[in-house]
């Protein structure tokens, strides 16, 4: 199955807080294209609640319910009831290049397995909904060569296909220089053709 060109992602790093049964949860979300990135988040927030009972995280380093670069720790918490449902969330939310952690600080009372399972999820949850977001895109630059006469049924074609302008030359012919989503490269390309009858060529840089 081929992996989406586009998608949601995390725009900003994000926080929500919840108290259970006098257990304080902190929720933190952001944006890791790579498991690298990921790792490097998750050490953020340790090192920003040095004190804390524990710091439970998930991760999905790659596209919405990809799961070819995930992660996930209890960290401490019993086996399943932390990092297992965290990392559910994460794959079940349709955003995707995302990594969360939950700080802990004990407040004395003990949740229980299920407690535990719907204060970490719940926590995940609440916070992929409240987050800010943006759109991940493949983008792919190409150079459109068309000649004078035809410039102006290519440059229509621009909006429809995202299509943004990176350099323009006019020399014996026209050169556009531009960059737009891999998603719409083909139906460019051809829309190209069609508009040019077939004296335009369009080639990936």
């Amino acid at each position: 199955m081929a992996l989406p060109s586009r998608y949601p992602v995390p725009s900003a790093i994000h926080r929500v807080e919840d108290e259970v049964t006098r257990s304080r949860f902190i929720t933190t979300i952001g944006r890791a294209a790579t498991v690298e990135d990921a790792t490097a988040f998750i050490a953020r927030v340790r090192a920003e609640f040095p004190d804390a009972t524990h710091h439970c995280w998930a991760y999905v380093a790659g596209p919405p319910a990809d799961t070819s670069r995930v992660g996930m720790s209890d960290d401490g918490e019993p086996h399943g009831t932390a990092g297992r449902p965290m990392l559910a969330a994460l794959l079940h939310s349709g955003v995707g290049d995302v990594v969360v952690v939950v700080t802990r600080y004990y407040g004395g009372t003990k949740l229980g397995t299920g407690g535990l399972v719907r204060a970490y999820s719940g926590g995940v949850l609440r916070a992929l909904t409240t987050m800010p977001r943006t759109e991940r895109v493949d983008w792919v630059t190409v150079s459109v060569v068309t000649s004078y006469a035809r410039v102006s049924a290519v440059q229509q074609l621009f909006p429809a296909h995202e299509a943004e302008i990176v350099a323009e030359r006019f020399e014996a012919d026209v050169t556009f220089d531009l960059r737009l989503p891999r998603a719409h490269l083909e139906a460019f390309r051809a829309a190209a053709l069609d508009a040019t009858r077939g004296q335009a060529t369009v080639l990936e840089t």
